[in-house]
């Protein structure tokens, strides 16, 4: 009988437990997010498993929400829930395995690097103790969680750029992005950072589904709503979480907006935007032409082949936060995608895409908004 434990009453824990008696045949399945059809995010704990031979089989994933998220993905792993790194791992279609023999009793596995919500209030604490940066909260969630706000910069500046993350809580990249465009936009001796705070003023939505965060959920806020499905029409009852941002979008303007994303499937980084669509105007297809040189240039993780076929939102077009901020503000608005799995131009065997490259993401896309702003002559 085997004495393995499993744990996942944690900060975004998610899994259940099939059968632990065979160390060579643990047996998972992934949980549905919360009052939802969708599942793909897993984070649980096993212990007593020191220099124990084992083998760990995560069952029914054709069910998944994106079962092509599956193929030539890494489990990633830590001992310590700090530093993370790949395990090789097979799918059959059906079932994801991989083995270790863990050199610690105590081993994690997730889907991909978390970013806990005790994280997220140290990164808002740390943020508002900076003179440049204001902290607000513009509401709560269903579960009473803030919608945290950081304003970096004089509100009176001409330019509104504007950042929102992790509206998918499982999408954990989003907010280690943010970490990195905040540390540096914060960073007195950062030329870059001060020559934008002459113009422009930053808002900072770090995490947009606190409560999806902390509940293990993939893509959903706690009452199985998809935040990234409602800025036609937000709701106080259903998605207050986009009902507070785009509020607060309509009392400042923007001038630019960028919501970063991570994508299951597609192994690279790239921007997405329905740029032939009739909505977008020409001020835009200019200014989304000079941002992405800008960015090609700043970032070599960054690439502009591979990415979503044109129309792939369908219907849901009008509904996503790009889109109705760009229709809305005439401006420069993108999603940004970082993959679960690896970058293929860039490939690490050891970390795949993690946290750190996407911190360091974060960091090189003001590089790419300062060049943006003096190649376009400020016309924002």
């Amino acid at each position: 009988m085997s004495n393995i434990l499993v744990n996942s009453q944690f900060d975004g824990g998610s899994i259940c437990v099939v059968d632990t008696s065979n160390p060579s045949n643990l047996q998972f399945k992934i949980r549905h997010d919360t009052n939802s059809e969708f599942k793909q995010w897993f984070y649980f704990q096993l212990s007593n498993v020191k220099q124990q031979a084992i083998t760990v089989s995560l069952l029914e994933l054709s069910t998944s929400a994106y079962p092509e998220g599956w193929q030539d993905y890494s489990v990633c792993a830590s001992y310590d829930n700090q530093n993370w790194f790949r395990i090789p791992s097979q799918f059959d279609g059906d079932t994801l395995q991989f083995g270790i023999t863990p050199e610690a009793n105590t081993i994690y596995f997730a889907y991909f690097e978390p970013y806990s919500y005790e994280k997220h209030l140290q990164l808002i604490g740390e943020a508002s103790c900076f003179d440049s940066c204001t902290h607000q909260i513009l509401g709560q969630t269903h579960q009473g969680r803030n919608i945290d706000l950081l304003v970096v910069g004089n509100p009176n500046n001409k330019y509104k750029i504007w950042f929102t993350a992790r509206q998918h809580p499982g999408e954990t990249m989003a907010q280690w992005f943010m970490d990195g465009l905040i540390r540096r936009l914060l960073d007195e001796q950062d030329s870059t950072s001060r020559a934008l705070l002459k113009d422009c003023v930053f808002y900072l939505v770090p995490n947009m589904n606190p409560d999806g965060a902390y509940n293990g959920n993939l893509r959903t806020n706690s009452l199985g709503v998809n935040l990234n499905r409602e800025w036609l029409l937000p709701s106080l009852e259903k998605s207050p979480e986009v009902y507070y941002v785009r509020q607060k979008m309509q009392q400042t303007s923007v001038s630019m907006s960028f919501d970063i994303h991570g994508d299951e499937a597609i192994p690279y980084v790239f921007l997405s935007r329905c740029e032939n669509a009739p909505t977008v105007s020409a001020k835009q297809h200019k200014l989304n032409a000079i941002f992405k040189a800008a960015l090609l240039k700043a970032n070599p993780d960054f690439q502009t082949k591979y990415g979503y076929e044109q129309g792939h939102f369908g219907a849901d077009y009008s509904t996503i936060a790009t889109s109705w901020i760009g229709d809305n503000f005439d401006c420069l608005a993108y999603t940004l995608e970082m993959p679960f799995k690896d970058n293929h131009n860039l490939p690490d065997e050891l970390t795949g895409w993690n946290g750190y490259r996407s911190y360091l993401m974060g960091q090189t896309f003001l590089t790419a908004i300062y060049t943006t702003l003096v190649e376009a002559d400020y016309q924002v």
